[in-house]
């Protein structure tokens, strides 16, 4: 089966258990998803390994929340979870990673994002 990039816009009972662990103290509401607040997942084998929230404005998307279930880390899930939703949104010229920790420093640095302030900036 091959990793698969979705925007999920309804979930089902297994993406609601794969969210959970992705995401504990916070799974998203359904309702609070439209073409402005988005959320898209890594999928393989019908899992959901990885997650993140996108918000899109006319030009600036802020990428909020990824997240890769721990067991898949370091295997380019999230990258290239990142690099489909930017190429899913071709009319965002800027994108801001926010609360990137230190330890996403390597990531973001690795997609070509610039520290700016408190958050990861790619223009």
């Amino acid at each position: 089966m091959k990793l698969t990039i979705i925007r999920l816009e309804t979930f089902s009972d297994q993406d609601t258990i794969c969210l959970d662990k992705i995401w504990p103290t916070s799974i998203p509401d359904e309702r609070s998803l439209d073409d402005a607040h988005r959320l898209y997942a890594a999928r393989f084998n019908e899992r959901l390994l990885a997650a993140v929230r996108v918000t899109l404005g006319e030009t600036q998307g802020i990428i909020e929340d990824l997240c890769v279930r721990e067991i898949t880390r370091r295997r380019g899930v999230g990258q290239y979870l990142v690099e489909e939703v930017m190429a899913d949104n071709p009319q965002i010229s800027r994108w801001v990673l926010t609360k990137a920790s230190l330890e996403m420093a390597a990531f973001a640095k690795a997609l070509g994002f610039v520290l700016q302030g408190e958050d990861w900036v790619k223009e």
